[in-house]
């Protein structure tokens, strides 16, 4: 099929057209050139399908872009921290160049669709009624072709909405400078035009601001680390560039106090918990909290009961998410830290549960313990939110797969199958501080500990008594500030979609991936004894191996073209390291 065809009847497949409500939690409103632009209110309606875009708990099967807590392009699963069932190709090195891949056709059908308004804007008298699905617009497409520089790297770019003989279709790609040159003032110019407060699930100029603040951070790192090595402090002129634009337009997110890090005093250390399960259908929580009391979502992807595909809970809870043991050793101790470093106040590995003990309570925010009582949404679930729910839970025995069990993501009142209703954080508030944090660490070289309050929030919301990080601290106990700002992300982040895509822009890959991915420790503890069942291989420190073997090539800091997109366009050339033939 002519390549122009193939996209153009992509990109104008005409859909039904739904009048829907800004009230809605996820509008739609797929249309192509039928449209009459003749209404700012039908500029509108076709905005309002830009926001099914974005990162979710999980897309399609042939759409993996967005998935946030399954396997795709960003998901942890394809990292070093999480493992699964079956080995996930692309973790292990072992990917190979797909025939087609959705992700291509699919972001360019949307930006197709956000060029489309903005080329019918121009004509448009009245620019002051259409001005915030004009900014919404240039907000997705920025999105769209940031996802394509993250994955494949340079990429056509696109502002306008091809014909079927337009010949950037036959184009050679553009440098990814020049892409992303094009995202930041895209970012920008939304940002002027966004309202400063909007319903939920819809832009504000701080969206904006936040997403400027990560594309400017990961192509300002990846412009330093990816010229001058994993390990310098040393600056180009280029990333120089850019994570000053990181730095300030996470600082205008900051500076207006719109947002604040979620906590309830009820909830107390659990409040990062239970920040990722609140729910409006009924009662989720001990402090009876809803999404309207979350603080920290600057931009969701919503969600009501039975609107999803997907059973969350079941996907994440327990041994069917493999933690590894590098996850678990990340966690710094009640003293500020690293295991390694924290002498008494870290127990070891002797007990079932020892190394839970004196730690950041983000670690038993995420992981179950063994003998902990816990709740699903599966026949054992929490009804009167205080002691009385003890009498009829579920007791945690991590004897399977890697002895670490997940507990992000999973509800605990009774509701069907398919019927969890949390929002998706495609942007919170605790990212947008850590982006300030490390734009300005990786900008000069070094910190103050004004700056690094923005992390200590972060870490002692859940952590009150944790001593803070601070210059002096890291000094006396000999830290790397840089590794400590990257465990912070790491830690804040995890089961988000973030770790892939750090490893890469920061170009400790080659380092962290080979790994091995490894599980509780067993020889010489509590495990040895009492999980007669256990069958792996264990490593020369006797843990767990759940996979070995694992490579890393440079090829893989980007994804292969896809062999169909390269037939119909010979010029777009593949990319470093895979050859077709």
């Amino acid at each position: 099929m002519n390549k122009k065809y193939y996209i153009k009847a992509a990109c104008l497949s005409i859909l039904s057209l739904f009048a829907v409500s800004c009230l809605d939690l996820e509008p739609k409103a797929q249309m192509g050139d039928n449209l009459v632009w003749d209404k700012a209110d039908n500029f509108q309606l076709f905005a309002n399908q830009f926001y099914s875009w974005t990162r979710d708990f999980q897309l399609s099967t042939t759409n993996t872009y967005g998935n946030g807590v399954s396997d795709g392009p960003h998901s942890d699963y394809r990292s070093d921290l999480i493992a699964t069932s079956s080995i996930n190709t692309y973790s292990q090195g072992t990917n190979v160049i797909p025939a087609e891949d959705k992700n291509y056709t699919t972001l360019y059908k949307q930006i197709y669709y956000t060029n489309l308004l903005l080329s019918n804007a121009a004509s448009f008298s009245d620019k002051a009624a259409i001005a915030v699905p004009v900014a919404e617009a240039k907000f997705f497409r920025a999105y769209c072709h940031f996802e394509l520089v993250q994955i494949w790297g340079n990429v056509i770019l696109l502002t306008q909405p091809l014909d079927l003989d337009s010949g950037e279709l036959y184009a050679s790609r553009n440098d990814r400078g020049e892409v992303i040159d094009q995202i930041i003032t895209d970012l920008q110019e939304a940002a002027e035009a966004l309202p400063e407060t909007a319903e939920a699930g819809r832009l504000t100029k701080y969206a904006a601001y936040a997403m400027l603040s990560r594309v400017a951070l990961y192509e300002g790192t990846w412009q330093k680390f990816h010229t001058n090595g994993a390990n310098t402090d040393a600056n180009t002129s280029r990333s120089t560039e850019l994570l000053t634009i990181a730095k300030d337009a996470a600082y205008n997110v900051i500076k207006d106090n719109k947002y604040k890090l979620f906590y309830n005093a009820t909830l107390g250390n659990q409040s990062y918990r239970y920040m990722f399960i609140l729910e409006d259908a009924a009662q989720c929580n001990p402090a009876n909290l809803h999404k309207t009391d979350n603080t920290e979502y600057i931009l969701s992807h919503r969600h009501r009961d039975g609107d999803r595909g997907t059973n969350i809970t079941h996907g994440m809870l327990a041994n069917v998410c493999y933690v590894t043991r590098k996850m678990a050793d990340m966690y710094l101790c009640s003293n500020g830290l690293p295991i390694e470093k924290a002498g008494d106040t870290f127990k070891g590995y002797s007990g079932a549960t020892t190394e839970f003990q004196n730690r950041d309570n983000r670690m038993t925010n995420t992981l179950l313990q063994h003998g902990q009582k816990y709740w699903n949404n599966d026949g054992k679930w929490r009804t009167a939110w205080n002691d009385e729910d003890l009498n009829s839970c579920l007791v945690m025995d991590v004897r399977v797969n890697s002895g670490y069990q997940n507990y992000k993501w999973c509800v605990e009142r009774q509701v069907a199958d398919y019927y969890e209703s949390m929002d998706y954080p495609v942007i919170r508030y605790a990212e947008v501080l850590l982006n300030y944090v490390e734009a300005v660490y990786e900008l000069q070289g070094n910190i103050s500990d004004d700056d690094l309050q923005y992390l200590n929030d972060v870490r002692t919301r859940v952590n009150p008594d944790m001593p803070e990080l601070t210059n002096e601290f890291a000094s006396k106990y000999g830290l790397s500030m840089r590794e400590e700002i990257r465990r912070e992300r790491t830690v804040e982040l995890f089961l988000e979609g973030f770790r892939i895509d750090d490893l890469k822009r920061w170009a400790t890959a080659p380092e962290e991936m080979p790994q091995d991915q490894l599980g509780v420790k067993v020889k010489g503890t509590w495990f040895e004894t009492n999980w007669s069942a256990q069958s792996r291989q264990l490593n020369s420190d006797g843990c767990i191996i759940l996979y070995d073997g694992r490579v890393w090539d440079d090829k893989l800091y980007l994804y292969p073209l896809p062999s169909d997109q390269l037939q119909l366009n010979p010029q777009l050339g593949q990319n470093p390291g895979w050859s077709n033939n």
